[in-house]
């Protein structure tokens, strides 16, 4: 499966998916700071270098400052555009909340185009699927729809579960469920699911392998 890593300006989060040598990184503006202190060099560098400055090297897409789209989606049209299958966002959670929420959207943006998109905070890890996913949380887990009612919801493997059912963008039904050990699977009959979990991987500080 080809995957892309988008590191942005946000938080420094623990890094629970590693870019391997086959992966294509792309620094979004700031994230050259996030990639630099990793010892990873991107294969794009996208923004309008309005929170960093612009690099002198390496392949450069430079954005105009006002622009309908922030750099994050940028990065991640160009993704889509090249095929990639799964897009891993770090750098994309803290700071401005306008800016998580954005991110989190941008997710559901990556599964109406038939992709999967990651979206890693500190403790959390979140995804939006339309269809079914497996997980295998470390502790907590939530399930929230993004599209009205979503129908035919099904969650397996979790304390609670639920068959066949129904999950409101109007009331966090499934907040705050947790695993008991075993994989949990998320089915969404239709509509569309947010879905994070606890994942309390370390960080490595230096991927010299890259």
């Amino acid at each position: 499966m080809s995957r892309a890593f988008i590191f942005g300006a946000g938080e420094i989060v623990p890094l629970r998916a590693v870019p391997k040598p086959d992966d294509f990184v792309i620094a979004a503006d700031g994230g050259m700071r996030y990639l630099d202190s990793l010892g990873i060099k991107p294969d794009l560098i996208i923004g309008d270098f309005d929170s960093s400055s612009e690099p002198n090297s390496g392949k450069i897409i430079k954005l105009p400052v006002e622009k309908d789209d922030t750099d994050s989606v940028f990065a991640v049209r160009y993704c889509l555009e090249h095929d990639f299958e799964e897009i891993h966002i770090y750098g994309g959670t803290g700071g401005r909340l306008d800016h998580t929420i954005a991110n989190i959207q941008i997710l559901s943006y990556i599964a109406e185009h038939q992709a999967r998109g990651y979206l890693y905070s500190p403790e959390m890890v979140m995804t939006v699927i339309q269809g079914d996913l497996t997980i295998e949380p470390s502790g907590i887990f939530s399930v929230f729809s993004l599209s009205g009612t979503s129908h035919g919801v099904s969650i397996t493997g979790g304390f609670y579960e639920m068959h066949d059912g129904e999950i409101s963008s109007s009331f966090p039904m499934g907040v705050s469920n947790h695993s008991v050990g075993k994989p949990v699977s998320v089915t969404a009959g239709d509509g569309t699911l947010l879905v994070m979990w606890a994942d309390h991987g370390k960080a490595s500080e230096k991927f010299t392998e890259y």
